[in-house]
């Protein structure tokens, strides 16, 4: 089990796998921005850790909304905040602030997230 990882029940949005998989891509920012240098403390690291959020926040709170349309807009600013995180994982490569290895360790749950979240979208639209 994860560091203090939840154990209330998985009802609601909870059961859904773009909540699931964005928290986990929030504990991996935190977990990679734990190891930055002492100078992105108050730039790069904040930056990233509140994207991670966003995303997930965003899914809880459109999932929360009354109506589908309200809901895949609130999904439609999740997947600009995961564009933004992923600006930032590449920015922090290329400063070498993390390496290949773990910069691939970011990319690979944030490309799942970005895929859930298109389809979750697309599913939840009015048609």
């Amino acid at each position: 089990m994860v560091k203090g990882k939840s154990k209330i029940s998985n009802s609601g949005y909870k059961k859904l796998s773009v909540y699931q998989k964005s928290k986990e891509l929030v504990l991996v920012i935190y977990e990679l921005t734990g190891k930055f240098p002492k100078t992105e403390t108050y730039t790069l690291v904040p930056q990233m850790r509140r994207a991670a959020i966003s995303v997930v926040a965003n899914v809880v709170e459109g999932y929360s909304k009354e109506s589908s349309a309200e809901y895949a807009r609130f999904l439609t600013i999740s997947i600009g905040s995961a564009a933004e995180l992923e600006v930032f994982i590449d920015i922090s490569l290329d400063l070498g602030f993390i390496e290949v290895e773990r910069y691939n360790e970011a990319t690979a749950p944030m490309a799942e997230v970005k895929r859930l979240l298109y389809g979750t979208r697309k599913s939840v639209r009015p048609r």
